[in-house]
């Protein structure tokens, strides 16, 4: 039986190109070459099904001409640059990955919120420009993380993954959002539910 042919627009890790290869006949771009409107359109000729990214807009002049396209795969949490009442008029599935960086986004943002407590990129690069030359008690103190308060303005999954690991820091947190959380998350989550100007003003030692 013939694999359907698809497309994947951008290089990916090769195990995925793989494992798509025991059911789809792949048209891959291990080279990482960029495609414009254009390109995408001629590599998508009889194609039933493309792995795009974020940076490819899939709208109805894209699909229009190519009725083999089943679906389109969006490998991002958004899908902006997807035309969804496009694709759907064309009888296209599209689909994205919503939930697959929530807790990658929110370990970066951890390692930023450290980062300036702790004044780390500051004193790292005072470092590397030879200027320590003794000890001093008041040397990049920073300031501490623990028992501190963390706001936080958006509470949807990244914003509770954040919320989730201030609990091993011992933080309180206050926290706006357009509709307030379920009152069980909230204690769940050590949060607070506060005006957005009262979440960017309280000071780092407020507690409950």
């Amino acid at each position: 039986m013939t694999k359907p042919s698809i497309l994947v627009t951008r290089a990916v890790f090769p195990e995925v190109i793989d494992r798509l290869a025991q059911y789809f006949d792949v048209d891959d771009n291990q080279q990482d070459v960029a495609l414009d409107g254009a390109a995408l359109k001629a590599r998508l000729a009889g194609k039933s099904g493309v792995l795009a990214n974020a940076a490819d807009r899939v709208d109805g002049a894209l699909v229009a001409g190519l009725p083999a396209l089943r679906a389109v795969c969006n490998m991002a949490v958004g899908y902006n640059n997807l035309d969804v009442p496009a694709l759907t008029a064309a009888g296209i599935v599209a689909t994205n990955t919503p939930d697959v960086l929530t807790e990658t986004t929110a370990d970066f943002g951890w390692a930023l919120l450290m980062a300036t407590a702790r004044r780390v990129t500051e004193s790292e690069h005072w470092l590397r420009a030879g200027k320590w030359e003794r000890w001093s008690y008041d040397m990049f103190l920073g300031m501490d993380l623990y028992r501190s308060t963390l706001g936080i303005l958006g509470m949807g999954r990244i914003g509770q993954a954040l919320a989730r690991r201030a609990a091993g820091f011992g933080m309180s947190v206050l926290y706006h959002n357009r509709s307030r959380l379920a009152r069980d998350t909230e204690r769940a989550l050590n949060a607070r539910y506060v005006s957005k100007a009262e979440t960017a003003s309280a000071p780092p030692s407020w507690r409950r």
